[in-house]
């Protein structure tokens, strides 16, 4: 270089670095220029603080940019007057450089008029737009332009695609072409471990920006949402789907449906009952959503209901097989106390326990075991409701049809009692052949009975052949058809008025039934009981199971009815009380019962009772009579027909109710007799006449 150019380029720097003097003496005036987050001039050179260190061994003078990110001057690098000088080396500039030079130092006379400009509403685009600006819709278009090219989702709702662009050793680095890549911790693909760089997965947004400025995703609620989706659409359309039976828990399971947790209870495993629930656990099975829950996100599931369809099409296709009379194989599922279920291959049939054996029996445990593989007769069967009767006896022949052809009525023949009841007894002829004693073909009686009272369950009894019918195949036999009917020659063993002696069978309210002899009862009615007592019900005067004397009354060999008396045995005492007990006698009497009407008086002498009228019951000194007390009574009335004493009190008896009567009839004469005299003085009627009238109704009242 000559001496010419080196004195001009002295001092073009001199002019330089007066220039850079001047600038930095006015940045020092201007405090607000002075702030580290604010613009920093040094020597003609832009420098942003948070981007260049000047400190830490970086110096600009001369016009030279610097950025300390960018550039390293510590350690034996300077910049003056424009030129970079390593210790070592030289270098020579050339008129570009120097016309470079000479213009970055124009250009500080630009920076001139600097106001204060706060940080946020410092514009960087205006600043290094270069002289390029937008207007607000031509910004606007730009940004909706720009936007287009991200995906547009809802944070927690919406899932996307992802790729995996980077994987470090706590985060996947996931590219969902938005503004910037998202994360998601290593931990939440432990379930598969496969996973690489470049692989695509389905994820949704967590956090938009954290407190480090990251997008956060995740994979986990991704698969969750999908999995929810899944169930409800499973619901919706009732389809199967898979399932994990994690583990047992109270009253069922825990089933893991499309990452789901679910519940599958205890009743819903199977058609049977089960017992054990472990069994099922880490099983692999398939099940059908039931019920959901969409607040709590429940959801039930059930592999009973997969079963039960699988059963129905096989109902259905067996029933349409099914023909009347048909035998088919089954094991014995179930025993009930009414019939026993037997399973025919996927559909159940039910044998009633009259359909079991052509004998009567009382439990169907008696013919067939639990599990029992038999054969069975289609007996019925409804396709609608998928029901089928089936039958076990039917496989054997009838017992009617080996019953003796011989058999015929009037025939005698043993039996034996298999059920009682009130109208009769069913006895075995022979095993599956069953006949009817009716009670009223077990005696002569004509006072009927329970059957209880004549058989006993299991006992041996020989009958006669009343009735036989082998088409409709019913028989009737009779027991009191093996001994002669007493009722032929009744009038001769028991004429009227003669003496006998029975046993007292039964009570009613109106007399006692007496057995005299096997099939011959009489009624002894209440009245002729006894002369002298008044018999309220029969259990007051005898028991069941006594001997009593009785009379033969009447007879009616056509209805065969007996009519008997025990109080006839003697004579009849109100002749001789018709003497005794005269009106207005008097006799003494204890009292022996007090009710209502009246009481009863005992004349012990005689044995005979009298009535005391209630009205007669109260003494002279306004005293009632007492049970147990003895007084005098006097004879008011005496019916021989009707039985009847009726008696009252010999001395100071007062009828104070008929007394009253007899008071209010006086009051009543005394009160229409002042009427009749007040109404005969008065001609017209005034109002002081009516106060008066009223005055007088009033006193009346009252003494009423």
């Amino acid at each position: 270089m000559s001496n010419k150019e080196t004195n001009s380029l002295e001092e073009s720097n001199s002019d330089l670095s007066n220039t850079n003097n001047n600038d930095n003496n006015k940045l020092n005036e201007d405090p607000t220029l002075q702030d580290t987050n604010k613009i920093d001039v040094k020597g003609g050179a832009v420098v942003e603080s948070n981007s260049t260190d000047v400190e830490g061994g970086t110096d600009v003078e001369g016009g030279a940019v610097v950025e300390s990110n960018s550039t390293d001057v510590e350690g034996g690098t300077d910049v003056e007057g424009g030129t970079d000088v390593d210790e070592d080396s030289s270098v020579k500039l050339n008129d570009l450089e120097e016309e470079e030079i000479i213009h970055e130092a124009q250009n500080i006379s630009e920076i001139k008029d600097l106001t204060e400009v706060n940080i946020e509403d410092f514009d960087w685009e205006d600043y290094q737009g270069e002289g390029v600006h937008y207007s607000d819709s031509e910004r606007h278009k730009q940004e909706e332009m720009y936007n287009n090219t991200m995906p547009d989702v809802d944070e927690n709702k919406s899932i996307i695609e992802g790729v995996i662009i980077a994987k470090t050793d706590k985060d996947f680095i996931i590219d969902i072409q938005a503004k910037s890549e998202g994360v998601i911790s290593n931990n939440e693909f432990r379930y598969n471990p496969d996973l690489k760089v470049g692989d695509t997965i389905e994820v949704m947004i967590d956090k938009r920006e954290n407190s480090s400025g990251q997008l956060v995703l995740s994979h986990k609620k991704a698969r969750a949402a999908k999995a929810w989706d899944n169930v409800l659409e499973a619901h919706k359309n009732q389809t199967v789907v898979p399932g994990y039976v994690k583990c047992r828990t109270k009253g069922g399971m825990i089933v893991e449906v499309f990452g789901l947790e679910s519940f599958l209870p205890g009743s819903q495993i199977d058609v049977k009952p089960i017992r054990d629930y472990d069994v099922y656990v880490g099983k692999n099975m398939e099940f059908k959503v039931v019920k959901i829950n969409n607040e709590f996100k429940n959801v039930v599931v059930s592999h009973k209901a997969l079963i039960e369809e699988d059963i129905e099409q096989q109902k259905k296709e067996i029933i349409s097989k099914l023909d009347k009379g048909q035998v088919l194989e089954g094991a014995v599922k179930n025993i009930t106390s009414y019939g026993v279920f037997v399973d025919l291959g996927g559909i159940d049939g039910l044998i009633h326990i009259t359909d079991l054996s052509w004998n009567r029996i009382s439990h169907p445990n008696e013919v067939v075991e639990l599990d029992q593989v038999i054969k069975v007769v289609t007996l019925d069967f409804d396709e609608k409701k998928t029901r089928i009767q089936l039958g076990l006896k039917q496989l054997t022949k009838h017992p009617w049809e080996s019953l003796d052809e011989n058999l015929k009525v009037g025939d005698k023949i043993k039996t034996k009692v298999v059920v009682l009841a009130d109208y009769g007894a069913f006895v075995e002829v022979q095993p599956g052949v069953e006949a009817l004693i009716h009670v009223s073909e077990m005696s002569w009686s004509t006072n009927l009975r329970s059957a209880q009272d004549f058989l006993k369950l299991g006992e041996d009894v020989e009958a006669q052949v009343l009735t036989l019918d082998r088409e409709e195949r019913k028989m009737s036999l009779g027991i009191k058809q093996l001994y002669p009917d007493p009722w032929v020659e009744i009038g001769k063993k028991y004429p009227v008025d003669s003496t006998h002696t029975g046993v007292v069978k039964n009570f009613t309210n109106f007399g006692i039934f007496l057995e005299l002899e096997e099939g011959v009862d009489g009624l002894v009615h209440i009245s002729d009981l006894s002369w002298t007592k008044k018999v309220k019900h029969p259990a007051d005067f005898t028991k069941v199971g006594d001997n009593l004397e009785v009379v033969v009354l009447e007879l009616d060999n056509e209805s065969r009815r007996l009519s008997l008396g025990h109080k006839q045995l003697k004579e009849n005492p109100w002749d001789t009380y018709e003497t005794i007990f005269t009106i207005d006698s008097i006799h003494n009497g204890e009292v022996v019962d007090f009710f209502e009407k009246g009481a009863t008086v005992l004349f012990k002498e005689q044995g005979l009772e009298g009535f005391v009228p209630k009205r007669y019951c109260t003494k002279s000194d306004k005293s009632k009579i007492e049970i147990g007390t003895s007084e005098e009574f006097k004879v008011l009335e005496f019916s021989k027909e009707s039985r009847r004493i009726i008696v009252c009190l010999k001395e100071n008896i007062i009828d104070f109710e008929e007394e009253e009567k007899k008071n209010k009839k006086k009051e009543k004469i005394q009160q229409n007799k002042a009427m009749k005299e007040m109404q005969s003085k008065i001609s017209k009627s005034t109002l002081g006449d009516l106060d008066a009238l009223s005055d007088l109704k009033n006193k009346i009242d009252d003494q009423e």
